[in-house]
């Protein structure tokens, strides 16, 4: 987004459609493979095991598709999803997450995040639809494509309960 400061819950609006931003370039390595794999428990060779891995289809270890789902929130902070006048976000879930490709290790990845939608619940609090598409350099296809749900309050609606926004 060129300029941040026009950017704000009052005129969120005029944004849909547009891109939010773009990230910097993250470099998914074997540590953070491991160190996710032992988190969520999912040891699965492809992934952590490189002399497995090179003999499977991919010919090295890959990151997890939910490691590469996890980072979203990183990359909303880079992005600046927050918009003025915006005291807290919460992840409310997503309307549509594809694995489009395999992230292999030592590949940089990055965000580029558009908004799609922003509904005004009352009381403070807006649903807002972003889609994500992460990209791996120098791929032709992206690894993830996701339409992600946020509930936003405004700042001086901080004691809301975020959880009824979308019932209302």
């Amino acid at each position: 987004m060129s300029e941040a400061s026009e950017y704000h819950i009052d005129n969120i609006q005029s944004f849909i459609g547009k891109e939010i931003g773009v990230t910097e370039w993250m470099t998914i390595d074997q540590d953070r493979i491991d160190r996710f794999a032992e988190v969520t428990e999912d040891r699965n060779p492809l992934h952590i095991d490189p002399a497995v891995a090179a003999e499977g289809p991919y010919g090295q270890p890959i990151a997890h598709g939910f490691l590469t789902l996890s980072l979203l929130s990183h990359f909303a902070y880079q992005n600046q999803l927050l918009p003025g006048g915006i005291a807290h976000g919460i992840n409310f879930g997503f309307e549509r997450v594809r694995f489009m490709s395999p992230v292999p290790v030592g590949s940089r990845i990055r965000n580029r995040q558009t908004l799609l939608g922003a509904a005004d619940k009352g009381d403070g609090r807006y649903v807002i639809r972003t889609r994500n598409k992460i990209e791996i350099e120098g791929a032709p296809m992206p690894a993830l494509l996701a339409d992600w749900l946020c509930i936003f309050m405004r700042e001086e609606a901080e004691g809301n309960d975020a959880s009824t926004a979308a019932a209302e």
